[in-house]
């Protein structure tokens, strides 16, 4: 398992938390939401799923990956 730590633009409510959580859940990785710092914790399989594809899952989403 990997985890990173990616900062993330344009999360303000838990909505955003729910909806980053929920993408980043359904590329098959795990995600911490932390709001007040805009950033998420993310622990994945390296073996399953691209560093990338989270990050895009996350975008679709409408939030920025910086």
């Amino acid at each position: 398992m990997s985890n990173v730590t990616l900062q993330v633009e344009g999360m303000s409510c838990g909505h955003c938390v729910s909806a980053v959580e929920k993408a980043v859940s359904g590329v098959g990785a795990a995600a911490k939401v932390d709001l007040a710092a805009k950033t998420v914790a993310v622990d994945y399989d390296e073996s399953k799923v691209s560093l990338g594809a989270i990050k895009e899952a996350i975008e679709d989403q409408g939030y920025d990956v910086v």
